[in-house]
């Protein structure tokens, strides 16, 4: 017997990738209710080779839901996943609402598995941020050999993740600029056609964004408070897929040759490390793949026991969709879910 799931933001970036997800890994569900606003009622939506039409959130009976994914932004997460917890199903929530109740375990499953036994505790789950998921899947077989000391990352992130008005802004600036048309940015800060905007969410009072915080504040939670990070968040003129320039420094020697070696037999990892022309991965190859892409493998000769690596990820996909469906089969996988709620 499958499992009733439903799709909370569906017919967003995230949600529809979630969708896609679900049917290309086959996730054992006898039913798949796609839901948003109510102006979305209606909408009809893509899942594997059928189409969905897309219901209203607020008149779904989650009482007979197993698994909820949300997709739909913080302040919807904080209004529902609470109420549909109370109903027996089981959230797991793609926005910042969650991540830092320390209730509410952050999961990677291929850093931090185990930790998803503590969903119980308010039937809630968090995905951490785009960023994060894939620094982490990198970072987590390096920092069981030699333990990781210091992080120093610094991102290079593509506007899906802002969301569609921000892929739109994009193609439409870049359009702009070719045929001469004036440029006002609507969704950024500044224009992004052609350029780099070191600003990722809010200022804080430190000087960090909200985005650089979050990378430092999730690290720690997923992978180990002990680490120190320290970022600088950057978005750039690509649609799809972040990339990261990593220096590590650690507690014991770990040469290149042996960090190739282990992040190559790594859950999640996939090492493309040449020294030649175009032997490493670039956002635009990392887009529609799975995997957390390593590259530029390298000593830092400048401290002690340091590494330099370059992580690239499809943002929408491990960084959201893919690792909230990965959680999800590792409820179904342990058999964590309660018998009565299943189909």
């Amino acid at each position: 017997m499958g499992y009733r799931i439903a799709i909370v933001g569906a017919t967003g970036n995230v949600g529809r990738e979630v969708l896609t997800i679900l049917a290309e890994r086959g996730f054992p569900a006898d039913e798949v209710v796609p839901l948003a606003s109510r102006r979305s009622q209606g909408t009809e939506i893509s899942f594997g080779d059928k189409v969905l039409k897309v219901r209203s959130l607020d008149a779904h009976d989650f009482g007979e839901t197993d698994i909820a994914i949300m997709s739909a932004g913080g302040s919807i997460s904080t209004e529902w996943a609470p109420k549909i917890a109370a109903k027996g199903c089981v959230v797991i929530d793609n926005s910042s609402a969650w991540r830092y109740d320390p209730d509410v375990p952050l999961i990677v499953p291929e850093v931090n598995a185990d930790a998803v036994e503590g969903f119980r505790k308010k039937n809630i789950i968090a995905n951490p941020n785009c960023s994060t998921a894939q620094l982490v899947v990198a970072l987590k077989p390096l920092h069981d050999k030699a333990t990781i000391k210091r992080a120093v990352v610094s991102t290079y992130q593509s506007v899906s993740g802002g969301g569609k008005d921000a892929m739109d802004e994009l193609f439409n600036q870049t359009r702009a600029v070719f045929v001469a048309d004036p440029i006002e940015p609507e969704k950024f800060t500044k224009r992004i056609a052609f350029n780099c905007i070191p600003h990722i969410d809010a200022f804080m009072d430190s000087g960090d964004t909200k985005e650089e915080w979050k990378v430092n504040a999730e690290t720690k939670k997923i992978l180990d408070p002990k680490i120190k990070v320290t970022c600088t968040a950057v978005r750039v003129p690509v649609f799809v897929s972040h990339s990261e320039a990593v220096n590590l420094e650690f507690e014991n020697e770990l040469s290149a040759d042996e960090a190739r070696e282990i992040l190559r037999q790594s859950p999640g990892c996939l090492v493309v490390d040449k020294r030649e022309d175009g032997g490493y991965v670039t956002p635009y190859e990392a887009a529609g793949e799975d995997a957390t892409y390593i590259s530029r493998i390298r000593e830092d000769p400048t401290v002690d026991n340091g590494l330099n690596i370059w992580v690239v990820s499809d943002n929408l996909r491990k960084g959201a969709a893919l690792n909230t469906v990965q959680i999800a089969e590792l409820l179904v996988n342990r058999g964590l879910l309660d018998k009565r709620q299943a189909a």
